[in-house]
């Protein structure tokens, strides 16, 4: 992963045009050329952001929403230390820590911290993401065993729901709406009406290379546009900075790119890792991750074949492929 610092979020005022400014001023680099740590940083009254740069692999966002009577916090940690570092700060805002816990999706770097939460939280989640949870188990853990995962018990969801699930705080809503298969096959996505603040969780990306081996190229696209309908002034990504709804423009590009050259690959009789090696990436190829492109080839070349959107491929194949096209095991700095 890069050292480059990410942009992140500043105290947010009660005008739509400050806070505009506020979510997309950069943070600076201190003197060794790095991004400050993790924290929670406000984009509006009662909302807050936790970004962790440079939102590589397992280097997910996190959120927490404050009303007057409960708050939720939206999405954990990949391991422990780093979900303690999430607790700390969130204890800052709310002592006794958050009422609510919603897993976005089932990947470890969203969940693996939930049992730091529990039982005191009740964690949420779509029927389906707990039983995706509960069928990969603490995998993730095993494709980097060099990272200090340290203590990440498998916490499943206690609290599920198919389509949509309104958690009320008093004074504000947390909307939690399945807009899935997009990353995965059950994604939710969080938003906060009264505040226009969305969490997208890994739907929408930022500076980063989005990720549809899981998901569904197709299906991102029609959540892109159901998320645009929201009028959404800061959208929380599920990596990389916080922005507006430029980062629904920028995430759609990249899959309407990989469209594109998944159609050529399968015109000129390539494999998915053919197709990736031949590939210039061009304006993509500076992205975070950007090794990604041959994974998402296999869930593009699926879907070019018939496949519905969402439904299974061969996950591990597709991510030896990965690892090929990498030339070695992508970093992870979790």
């Amino acid at each position: 992963m890069s050292g480059t610092a990410a942009e992140t979020v500043s105290p947010a005022t009660d005008t739509a045009t400050d806070t505009d400014t506020a979510v997309r001023a950069p943070v600076t680099a201190d003197a060794a050329g790095e991004a400050p740590p993790p924290a929670l940083r406000k984009v509006a009254d009662g909302v807050y952001a936790y970004v962790q740069p440079d939102g590589g692999w397992c280097l997910n966002n996190a959120g927490l929403v404050v009303g007057s009577e409960r708050s939720v916090l939206v999405d954990t940690a990949a391991t422990e230390a780093r979900t303690r570092r999430l607790r700390a700060e969130t204890g800052r805002i709310v002592p006794a820590g958050p009422d609510y816990v919603v897993n976005t999706h089932f990947h470890g770097d969203h969940t693996f911290g939930n049992g730091q939460f529990a039982p005191r939280a009740a964690i949420v989640a779509h029927e389906g993401t707990r039983a995706d949870s509960a069928e990969a188990g603490l995998g993730l853990r095993g494709l980097w065993p060099d990272v200090e995962w340290g203590s990440t018990p498998l916490v499943l969801p206690d609290v599920t729901f198919d389509g949509s699930l309104t958690l009320r705080l008093g004074g504000l809503r947390v909307e939690l709406l399945h807009v899935g298969p997009a990353h995965t096959a059950h994604d939710v996505v969080a938003w906060i009406p009264e505040r226009s603040v969305l969490f997208t969780g890994d739907v929408v990306w930022s500076r980063v290379t989005p990720f549809v081996l899981f998901g569904s190229v197709s299906g991102s696209l029609r959540a892109l546009d159901r998320m645009r309908a929201l009028g959404a002034r800061t959208v929380v990504p599920g990596h990389g900075p916080v922005g507006g709804p430029e980062l629904f423009d920028f995430t759609e590009e990249y899959l309407r790119f990989l469209r594109g050259v998944a159609e050529d690959g399968v015109r000129d009789g390539l494999t998915p890792l053919e197709t990736a090696r031949r590939t210039d990436l061009g304006a993509f190829a500076g992205l975070v991750d950007a090794e990604r492109l041959a994974g998402n080839l296999h869930r593009a070349y699926a879907e070019a074949e018939g496949l519905p959107p969402g439904a299974r491929i061969d996950v591990a194949r597709s991510f030896q492929e990965m690892v090929a096209f990498n030339g070695g095991l992508p970093a992870c700095h979790a």
